[in-house]
């Protein structure tokens, strides 16, 4: 199943292991999910992680961005013509499109009311990964 993670699920997932990001991140680990992203997403998941005020060690971020690069796909998506509040988003919808994802955030109303984007709890209630 592929799956296009938001960047607030990555810190909530280095914050708390144990919470449904972390649950996310580690399905990613074991290959119950694939990760589809492209040169955007990576640079936000860089720029975000890395900002001081988090205080995530180098080693952390890079197991997390190494995480998602060997288990995911990258992709060259097609732009939208969909209006975002926050711009950056729209990186994050136009892969989940391309790659026919679900785009799992928990910043639900950032994005276009859709079945295919997700709240952690609602992706994880939806679907089970034995």
């Amino acid at each position: 199943m592929r799956v296009v993670i938001d960047t607030n699920i990555l810190v909530s997932a280095l914050w708390t292991a144990y919470g449904n990001p972390g649950k996310i991140l580690d399905m990613v680990g074991l290959g119950k999910i694939k990760p589809c992203y492209d040169h955007r997403i990576i640079s936000e998941y860089e720029e975000v992680l890395k900002r001081p005020k988090f205080m995530f060690s180098a080693k952390d971020i890079d197991g997390v961005l190494n995480r998602i690069k060997s288990k995911g796909f990258c992709i060259i998506a097609q732009e939208s013509d969909r209006s975002f509040l926050d711009e950056t988003d729209r990186a994050f919808y136009e892969v989940a499109v391309g790659c026919d994802a679900y785009l799992v955030t928990g910043n639900i109303k950032h994005y276009p009311s859709e079945p295919f984007i997700m709240t952690p709890s609602d992706f994880l209630k939806t679907f089970t990964f034995d």
